[in-house]
């Protein structure tokens, strides 16, 4: 079920377990790549994670902007900082939880995976609810390495959004792609921005994607993320 689907009177008698909260960024994935590969995939799992779920669940609306300041140099990225970006995902977890106590977050950006988990703790730690993030490219095994704009996914949006990706760039892509989410130097990462070391803006070949290995990864999410609402359903919550 997607809440806003829902009339407020459905979503009153809808009898769900939980709810899941997309979370994704609009940012730049290299020149072959939409800017919302991020927003596309959070959505697509989460869907895909409902109906795998033997339950109830709600699909919320999708969190389209997070923390991603470090893509600020390519055109069209936006980006919050964390505490607005905690706020704002506190205030929407709050009020999903009003209604569905569990609240799974389906996060699809490398960014916001700290202060996800920190406003999920504060949540439970309040007493508002129950949340847990849950990243999906944490829990999928593929033999390419993820990169950002790279195969995994831009094998996920060939299976997913096939018309927003243009493969006649994946050579210009890997011609100026970065090998590294840094500089590093002693384990320190002397650079903050994406720029620095990557010149079109992605990590890893795109022409090691494919539409196959995209199906794959989606269902292989969706199947990690049913395993982890299971879970949250059983868990017995701290009154």
């Amino acid at each position: 079920m997607r809440l806003d689907e829902l009339s407020w009177t459905d979503a009153r008698d809808a009898d769900a377990d939980l709810a899941l909260l997309p979370v994704g960024s609009t940012e730049q994935h290299g020149p072959h790549a939409p800017l919302g590969v991020d927003v596309f995939s959070a959505t697509a799992i989460a869907e895909a994670g409902a109906e795998a779920y033997d339950g109830a669940a709600v699909v919320a609306p999708t969190i389209p902007v997070g923390v991603a300041e470090e893509h600020r140099a390519f055109d069209g990225t936006m980006w919050v900082g964390e505490d607005a970006f905690r706020a704002y995902v506190g205030g929407s977890l709050r009020s999903l939880a009003d209604t569905f106590d569990r609240v799974v977050v389906v996060n699809g950006h490398g960014g916001n995976t700290n202060a996800l988990r920190e406003v999920c703790a504060r949540v439970t730690r309040d007493g508002d609810g129950y949340a847990v993030p849950f990243t999906w490219f944490d829990v999928v095994d593929p033999d390419v390495p993820l990169g950002h704009g790279g195969p995994v996914e831009t094998a996920l949006m060939l299976h997913c959004r096939p018309d927003l990706v243009r493969e006649e760039r994946f050579d210009e892509a890997a011609d100026g792609m970065g090998i590294a989410f840094g500089e590093f130097v002693a384990g320190t990462n002397l650079a903050y921005d994406f720029d620095e070391f990557s010149e079109s803006g992605n990590l890893g070949d795109p022409n090691e994607a494919s539409a196959a290995l995209g199906e794959e990864l989606l269902d292989e999410a969706a199947a990690a993320l049913a395993d982890v609402m299971d879970a949250v359903k059983a868990r017995e919550l701290q009154s």
